[in-house]
This record gives C-alpha cells, sequence and structure tokens, in this order.
C-alpha cells in the first residue's frame, strides 16, 4: 500500500499507482510488478511496471529534477514534439522504516517502439544504422525549430518507431533539456550536434566492443553521419533563397520540396531587393507532419508521417483506379477507408496484431504485394497477396507492441501480462472481414 505521506501529480491519476510498491527502492521491486524491457544507458535508476493492463517507466531522482522533467515534457507535448508521454511525479517516498527513499518521474511506454540495442538480431548492421542516425537528426531538428535545447542527445535517450521503411525518433529524457522562446544560437544547437556525435560514436562503438557490430562499420562514419543529416534538412527548412520576381514559380517548389520532407510553412517573409529585381523567402516557422495531417484530416487515421505518405499514395491510386476524381477528396477517402484499408487490418488473425501497428502492416503489404508482382510480372490482388503476407512474413515477426529485438542484458525475462501473453490484441465484438472481397 502507498504510504500516507505519499505525493502524486499527475493531469489523471491512475488508481493502479497507489498499487505500485512506492515504499520500497525501486531496485527491489519484486517481479510480479516489473516489465523486463531492454533500455539504453541511464544515469539513474529506471524500471518498467504494469499499470492498469500498459506499460510505464518509472525513474527514480530527485524530487527538483522530477518534476522539471515532467513539465518540460508536457511543454514538448503542447508543442507537438516526438517525446514519451508523462503520466507522473510521486514524491513523500519513505520507506517500511521510515526512511527517505527518490522521488519517481513515471512516463507512459511508448507502443510500439524500440531502443537501439533492440533493433537488430545479432549484428547491426550499416543501413539500420543510418536510418537510425536520420532518424535522430529529424527528432534533433524539430526540437531545436521550437527552442529546445537537449543538452545530452544520443542514441540511449531515444525510442524508435517503424515508419514504412524507415524510423521515426522520440525523445525519451528532457532532464537536462531547456526550453528557449526566443530560439536557440548557431552555438547552442552547434552544442548539441556535438554532443550527438560523441555520443553515437561511444554507442556504436560499445556495440562494436560487444561483437554486436557488422565487420566494416565504421563508428566514426556514422556518428558523423548526423551532423551532414543535419545541416541538409536544417538548411532546407531555414535558408534563405533569393530569385527575380518572375520565378515565382520557385515558392511553390520550396514549398513542395519542404512537404517532401515532411514539413510544411507558417510564414514566409517576403522582401524586394532595392532595384526591385528579385525578392528573399525565407520559412520562419515550419511543422512537420504534412502527411500525417492529410491522412488525419480525411480518414481519421493517426500515424507516422512515412506511413502517412504510403497510405495516401495507395488511397490516390484507389481514387484514380475507381474514375472517380471528380468526386470530392473526403468521399474517396471514405470509401478506400471502409474498403481498402480497414478490411485489411481485421483480416490479421487477433493473435498476430500485437506484432506491427495497422499502418506499418498495410505498408509492408504494399511491398509485399510490389514484390509478388514483380516475381510474377503482373499484377498481384490485394486479397492474394495479403493471403502470402500473413502466412509468410506477419506470422514470423516478433510482437512489437511492447518489445521487440534479442534478449540483451537489460532484458533477461519474457514480457508476461495476466492473460498470459506477451502482448493483448485489443478484441471487439465486430465479425471477421471476408478479405477475399477486398479491391
Amino acid at each position: 500500500m502507498a504510504p500516507q505521506s505519499l505525493s502524486i501529480t499527475a493531469r489523471t491519476v491512475d488508481p493502479g499507482l497507489l498499487a505500485l510498491p512506492w515504499s520500497t527502492p525501486l531496485a527491489d521491486w519484486p517481479s510480479s510488478t516489473i516489465v523486463y524491457l531492454p533500455k539504453g544507458l541511464s544515469r539513474h535508476l529506471v524500471r518498467f511496471a504494469n499499470l492498469s493492463g500498459g506499460v510505464v517507466a518509472v525513474k527514480e531522482t530527485t524530487e527538483e529534477m522530477a518534476r522539471r522533467e515532467y513539465d518540460m515534457l508536457g511543454h514538448l507535448t503542447r508543442l507537438n514534439s516526438p517525446c514519451v508521454e508523462r503520466a507522473a511525479v510521486i514524491a513523500g517516498r519513505t520507506d517500511a522504516a521510515g526512511k527517505p527513499l527518490p522521488a519517481a518521474l513515471v512516463t507512459t511506454h511508448l507502443r510500439f517502439s524500440l531502443p537501439y540495442r533492440a533493433l537488430f538480431t545479432q549484428v547491426l548492421r550499416p543501413d539500420t544504422a543510418g536510418r537510425l542516425v536520420d532518424a535522430l537528426a529529424v527528432l534533433l531538428v524539430r526540437l531545436h525549430n521550437v527552442g529546445f535545447f537537449w543538452g545530452d542527445v544520443s542514441l540511449s535517450n531515444t525510442l524508435f518507431r517503424r515508419d514504412a521503411g524507415a524510423f521515426a525518433a522520440y525523445l525519451v529524457d528532457a532532464e537536462t533539456g531547456e526550453l528557449h522562446e526566443s530560439g536557440l544560437t548557431p552555438g547552442q544547437r552547434a552544442h548539441d550536434l556535438d554532443v550527438a556525435r560523441t555520443n553515437i560514436a561511444g554507442e556504436i562503438m560499445d556495440l562494436e566492443a560487444g561483437g554486436r557490430l557488422e565487420g566494416g562499420v565504421d563508428a566514426i562514419a556514422i556518428a558523423d553521419g548526423i551532423v551532414s543529416s543535419y545541416h541538409s534538412l536544417w538548411a532546407a527548412l531555414t535558408a534563405a533563397e533569393t530569385f527575380a520576381v518572375d520565378e515565382s514559380w520557385r515558392i511553390t517548389e520550396r514549398v513542395r520540396r519542404l512537404n517532401d520532407l515532411g514539413f510544411d510553412i507558417g510564414e514566409m517573409s517576403m522582401e524586394a531587393t532595392d532595384d526591385g529585381t528579385t525578392v528573399s523567402i525565407e520559412p520562419k516557422v515550419v511543422d512537420a507532419g504534412h502527411h500525417q495531417r492529410r491522412l488525419l484530416r480525411l480518414t481519421g487515421l493517426d500515424v507516422e508521417e512515412n506511413q502517412a505518405r504510403r497510405l495516401l499514395n495507395d488511397l490516390d491510386e484507389f481514387r484514380a483506379r475507381i474514375s472517380r476524381l471528380g468526386d470530392e477528396e473526403e468521399m474517396a477517402a471514405h470509401e478506400w477507408l471502409t474498403r481498402v484499408f480497414e478490411p485489411v487490418v481485421k483480416a490479421v488473425p487477433f493473435d498476430m496484431r500485437a506484432k506491427l501497428e495497422p499502418a506499418e502492416v498495410f505498408h509492408q503489404l504494399l511491398e509485399h504485394r510490389w514484390y509478388l508482382s514483380q516475381a510474377k510480372g503482373k499484377s498481384v490482388p490485394l486479397a492474394e497477396a495479403l493471403s502470402s503476407y500473413i502466412d509468410n512474413v506477419l506470422r514470423h515477426r516478433r510482437d512489437e507492441a511492447t518489445v521487440m529485438g534479442p534478449t540483451t542484458e537489460t532484458m533477461s525475462l519474457p514480457v508476461i501480462t495476466r492473460s498470459g501473453r506477451a502482448v493483448v490484441a485489443d478484441e471487439d465484438d465486430e465479425p471477421d472481414v471476408d478479405w477475399r472481397d477486398l479491391v
């Protein structure tokens, strides 16, 4: 039972929080409470615990630092920055003898997220390492764009989710972060980037020392990759352009380039030069998620950016295939959602629904269909591709709803929930869909 002096700060208090053994040091929590998941290196003790059918991360720290990080995660969430969701701050902890215990920060475990050490089966391949670094570069640009100085950029302080063949990165540890409403100076951005390069090199070398790095992989080259990726993306988002007044089409071109990177322009400033022949354009405020927002508006599906781009491509192809380009876009999107996407999702057996997110399943199905079509030299019906994908691909994947990857030094037991399975799929009362009727 929770001690009487316990103080819980949270937007909504989950009753399950009171049932956790707060009077016991985190290192001594019983195995019935702990969920053994792989995690990165941390300066603080971190444990995962079951809470109301879900998983939370509990970190012991000082009360001041816990409240500071709790507030920072709230600010970042309001700014739509990719980060873990804050759950609570637990203060006033004491043991059975009345001795004070450290405060704790509780965050919600990000479903389908993967620590970088769990992103490979035996060894880390160069292409996987490169995609991780690219994802971290995008995250860093997004954070810098809203004025967040991280201070401790690393792979260990980041979670990754699969995003249509790439990865999307999320901030996990905001303890050292600072939010500057006026924006960051070039020196602050350079400092974060230098810290990122140093930490990534060390983390990749650590994998190499453990024999978990594919031969020929250059840890320094991988770490250097975040510098080039960051500068390229930052320039694409913020660099000013000058062009002649009769070249206004280049504004549209610039916007499309930013859209392709997953960003929108929120504000632009144009200023004619003294001779009146040129105009300068500089994006002032940019937001990530162009394709995410369009898909959410059309279908209500909230997915990652690359997944949204892939689903929108299929939606557009569907609209052209049914020859209704003159119809309202929203009408075609609703028909695609009910005739194509939802039947695919419902055709996945319940015991496989924790393996991947529905949007990632759909993306991989489209990839699988393309390969089958290439091999047969003709278009393969979606229903045939779905049957092949479920039997030959999805069935052999591990669950990723809560954990993915082999046992590591931080994962020595299987993840077990009350049902006895690693993950419980959300089951409803809807009848199964006959996916053979798919368009």
